[in-house]
């Protein structure tokens, strides 16, 4: 079984979950990481991008891998496949992806729809590893139909040992607030079996509320406007039980320390530094829509809020602030020298760009 009752469980992030971004969170207190989610056929075919995902710091303690097909057959040999060749504490079975390439595939969300796969596939899975199995699901596909609450008892008689739930369907996105009341409901028919309670934990408020409902822990994503890639420190938050109003200058030494992370993980030759950049820049296209504590009207931030154009407390936090591409590449430029020759970025997640 997985002992992480109580623990802050960070989640994994496509793109910017790196390994350089998972050693800041495990810094500021994280205390359970998980890689990237990784593509069981991609993972099959060898492709070498996606075994990197999967590659763990020894800083790392509680670290696992999440999974991602559609198809029993393919996941059970990539299960046993992993259990011959990482090492990890456990491993993930993503049923959150919402987007529609994985979903048209039947693949994430969907298998919530396709319960005979999805009890193969879990079932599979458990056969072959030596670790524990986990599943990260959301609420349901539509919005209004929640059928979690039917699908988590019967995960754990398949064998799962812990299950996450996202508070949200697949067609809400981040349209509305996490329902905390159904995921309470969830926890209790889940146990024995561990249910973390994932969305809107944005303070250490949040998360003392969410521990109060019956969760047996407490995962953080990427949250808007404060979530783990807006606000790493929010783990320190949390523990210490604090609002914390770090200074531009602490911010830019977090983002200092990314660098060299990602310099020595990815190599410090033209391609490594650039391939740093480039996830400093996704980076960056969250972070700017931090607003600090001390220039707040009221605490927290509300998950559906777009951060106000505001003047920092000095240069370097109005900088940081900036929804502008142009001013993020300044950023790098400060911690990785001048851009190659016509460069260009444009976010994974479009929608951080706001210009």
């Amino acid at each position: 079984q997985l002992e992480i009752q109580g623990k802050l469980y960070l989640a994994p992030l496509t793109t910017c979950g790196n390994l350089p971004f998972r050693r800041i969170c495990k810094r500021f207190g994280a205390d359970v990481t998980c890689g990237e989610m990784a593509v069981c056929t991609n993972l099959l075919q060898g492709q070498s991008s996606e075994w990197a995902l999967l590659k763990r710091h020894h800083t790392e303690d509680i670290f696992g891998v999440q999974l991602e097909g559609a198809f029993p057959d393919t996941m059970t040999k990539c299960a046993e496949l992993l259990n011959r060749t990482i090492d990890v504490d456990f491993v993930d079975i993503n049923v959150g992806c919402p987007i529609d390439l994985v979903y048209k595939k039947g693949g994430g969300c969907a298998l919530m729809t396709r319960s005979n796969k999805f009890e193969q596939i879990v079932r599979g899975m458990n056969s072959v590893l030596d670790v524990p199995l986990t599943v990260k699901i959301r609420t349901g596909v539509q919005e209004k139909v929640n059928v979690a609450h039917k699908i988590i008892p019967r995960i754990r008689e398949w064998g799962a040992s812990m299950v996450t739930l996202h508070g949200r369907s697949r067609e809400q996105r981040y349209t509305r607030s996490a329902d905390w009341d159904y995921i309470t409901e969830c926890a209790r028919l889940a146990s024995p079996m561990p249910l973390f309670g994932n969305g809107d934990i944005l303070s250490y408020e949040d998360a003392n509320r969410g521990m109060q409902m019956g969760v047996s822990g407490i995962m953080i994503a990427r949250q808007v406007p404060v979530g783990a890639l807006i606000k790493p420190w929010l783990f320190t938050e949390i523990k210490e039980q604090r609002h914390w109003d770090i200074s531009s200058r602490e911010r830019f030494d977090i983002l200092k320390d990314f660098t060299n992370y990602g310099l020595e993980h990815w190599g410090s030759d033209t391609q490594g530094v650039e391939k740093t950049r480039k996830f400093l820049l996704e980076w960056l296209s969250f972070l700017c829509r931090y607003i600090p504590v001390g220039l707040l009207e009221h605490l927290p931030q509300k998950i559906n809020e777009r951060p106000p154009y505001y003047l920092g407390r000095d240069y370097l936090e109005t900088l940081m602030a900036s929804q502008n591409v142009d001013d993020w590449i300044k950023i790098s430029e400060l911690l990785l020298g001048p851009v190659p020759p016509s460069f260009t970025f444009l976010p994974k997640h479009k929608a951080n760009s706001y210009r």
